[in-house]
């Protein structure tokens, strides 16, 4: 079983981001930062996040990245060039595109997740400034055989029990 953080829109915090880091660190293979950290890609506060850039980021992270852990393909991106707040048509293209199993998104700040087709599309909300909810949160997915299991967190590490998902989810 493989474990995968995926936090965004931290919009400057360094703490938290730490925080995370050490939280989590011996129990997930990977770290994914979906944009508007505000931090330089060098910060140490960075180390150890696959980052893109978001819309309020400078500095060389790349506006997209793939990347396979466990027999699943990821695509992350920040969403503003993919106008996610208003549809998820766009990234749903660009994720039938690459062959995309988990897409991983930030932007507007409000956490949700579903499946269009054979993909999961992932919006962990924000550790700094949340929308349509009060806590500020990040996700840890459990990467299982046919299913992924959504694991959903506050800041301080309380984990959200009701919103826990599984999702149905064979591998291609």
């Amino acid at each position: 079983m493989s474990k995968v953080l995926v936090v965004s829109d931290s919009h400057g915090l360094t703490d938290e981001l730490e925080v995370l880091r050490a939280r989590h660190l011996n129990e997930v293979e990977l770290m994914i930062h979906c944009g508007d950290s505000e931090m330089m890609p060098d910060d140490k506060v960075m180390n150890g996040y696959l980052t893109v850039k978001g819309n309020c980021d400078f500095g060389s992270y790349p506006l997209e990245t793939t990347t396979e852990i466990a027999g699943r393909k990821f695509f992350v991106t920040h969403g503003h060039r993919y106008s996610v707040k208003s549809s998820l048509m766009n990234l749903k293209y660009k994720a039938a595109e690459v062959g995309a199993d988990i897409v991983c998104f930030g932007h507007s700040h409000v956490l949700g997740a579903e499946v269009i087709g054979d993909t999961l599309f992932l919006n962990p909300g924000s550790i700094r400034m949340p929308r349509e909810r009060f806590e500020k949160t990040y996700v840890v997915l459990d990467l299982l055989d046919e299913t992924i299991k959504m694991s959903v967190y506050d800041i301080s590490g309380r984990e959200l029990k009701d919103l826990t998902f599984e999702f149905a989810l064979p591998k291609r």
